[in-house]
């Protein structure tokens, strides 16, 4: 029901205004396109894809709404123009960081969901997919063969294969590496690794610390780049990767870890032996 009891939405308010640009596809985009440079309707059909009668029927709309205005063959948004399209840019720029983060959002640190707007766009996230249930996984792992150093808190998802054998090929290159991780996971590791657990624990650039009480979320800092692995509570699958590379958010991932470091303890060189 529209608002006032119809099918239709009141194109009276502003409301309605919305969403006629919104309920057709080429209308904001061709609003965008006259903010820019005066075009004409054949160049509009064009860049928009759709037929000379629609673009006519848009454009007489605009007009009506003093949002463009015709110069000679052309036409160019007018001032109200460009601040409506301006405005319908920024509410899709929304709309797009909501739709990539709608599915990750009851995961990320409370931290993480209070920063700008502006931050979560910068955001990327992998989610699984069907046919690709690791693609968190993989990404990850392409992640880490670029990098020069890793410091992670909760590092489940980089003794994962195939990350465990790229983790061992940075170690064997003398990339400092230093996880925290909570005990049980730290056996789990060494039970089903046995041999390559005290492999790496010999090595001067690998080192990890326990700790009893970690976050629900993994936070990796890999060179500039910071990844929030986000995990099932009850099968530890990855269910997302989160990564981003904005001061704001490397600031809050190194003050994370630097607190959890610090009350973490070594790990005993006996809990290498099977």
């Amino acid at each position: 029901m529209g608002l006032n009891g119809t099918n239709t939405v009141d194109t009276d308010s502003p409301i309605g205004d919305i969403a006629y640009l919104a309920r057709s596809e080429h209308r904001i985009p061709t609003l965008i396109a006259l903010t820019e440079r005066p075009r004409s309707r054949s160049e509009l059909c064009e860049q928009t894809g759709v037929s000379p009668s629609t673009i006519r029927r848009t454009l007489r709309q605009f007009e009506y709404r003093s949002w463009v205005r015709k110069e000679g063959y052309r036409y160019v948004a007018t001032r109200l123009g460009e601040a409506i399209a301006a405005g319908m840019e920024d509410l899709t720029s929304l709309v797009e960081t909501e739709r990539k983060l709608r599915d990750v959002w009851h995961w990320l640190p409370d931290e993480v969901t209070e920063f700008p707007t502006e931050t979560w766009a910068e955001l990327t996230v992998t989610l699984p997919e069907p046919d690709s249930p690791y693609r968190p996984v993989r990404r990850f792992e392409s992640l880490l063969r670029q990098t020069d150093e890793v410091r992670y808190l909760r590092p489940e998802v980089a003794l994962m294969e195939p990350c465990f054998d790229s983790l061992f090929s940075l170690i064997d290159a003398g990339v400092e590496i230093t996880l925290i991780d909570r005990p049980s996971c730290h056996a789990y590791f060494v039970a089903t690794y046995p041999q390559r657990s005290s492999e790496m624990q010999r090595r001067d650039n690998f080192t990890v610390l326990e700790h009893d009480e970690l976050p629900e979320c993994g936070v990796g800092l890999l060179d500039d780049r910071v990844t929030i692995s986000c995990y099932e509570r009850d099968s530890g699958s990855v269910r997302a990767l989160v990564e981003a590379d904005a001061p704001v958010i490397r600031e809050w991932a190194e003050l994370t870890y630097a607190s959890f470091e610090a009350d973490a303890r070594p790990v005993e060189p006996e809990a290498y032996v099977q």
